[in-house]
């Protein structure tokens, strides 16, 4: 095969490492490559585009699970769109972890603007930041046998079950 590419070839070309290919040929991303007659393998010029497809769509936050339907759906000829899907759902989820960071942030701030020190004796109650009264058992909810441990034999440990 003339303009083959090697694996570790193949694998700088593309800012991957030599068992990189081997994990994504396995995953079916990438085809088996044909083999020259010493056995090494041997890549074409289309294995370059597909790694470099992978790495980009891979920064988008997309999963190799993702990414093989995608190329799965690729390889046939014709529109393509399954891409346009994937890329509004994805969307989505960065837009919702936008919005989860963004409320962490906040709270972060609120937890520096009110001068809280020590997560145990909270000295900006009772308007602290920190979600404790969303984590908090009601104080008139009576503790049942289910929620207490078994104490072990005079160790006062958890026995093991």
């Amino acid at each position: 095969m003339t303009g083959a590419l090697r694996s570790g070839q193949l694998a700088a070309a593309a800012g991957v490492n030599v068992q990189t290919l081997r994990y994504y040929e396995r995953r079916g991303l990438l085809p088996d490559p044909q083999r020259s007659l010493s056995g090494h393998r041997e890549y074409g010029p289309d294995a370059l585009r597909v790694l470099r497809t992978i790495k980009a769509v891979q920064q988008l936050g997309f999963t190799l699970d993702e990414i093989a339907d995608l190329l799965d759906l690729g390889s046939h000829r014709g529109p393509r769109p399954g891409l346009r899907a994937a890329a509004q759902a994805k969307l989505a989820d960065v837009d919702a972890k936008i919005a989860d960071l963004t409320a962490v942030r906040a709270t972060l701030l609120g937890v520096l603007d009110a001068g809280c020190t020590d997560l145990d004796t909270c000295s900006c109650a009772p308007s602290c930041p920190i979600p404790f009264r969303a984590l908090a058992r009601p104080v008139d909810v009576p503790i049942s046998e289910s929620t207490v441990p078994a104490q072990g034999p005079a160790t006062g440990r958890p026995a093991r079950r």
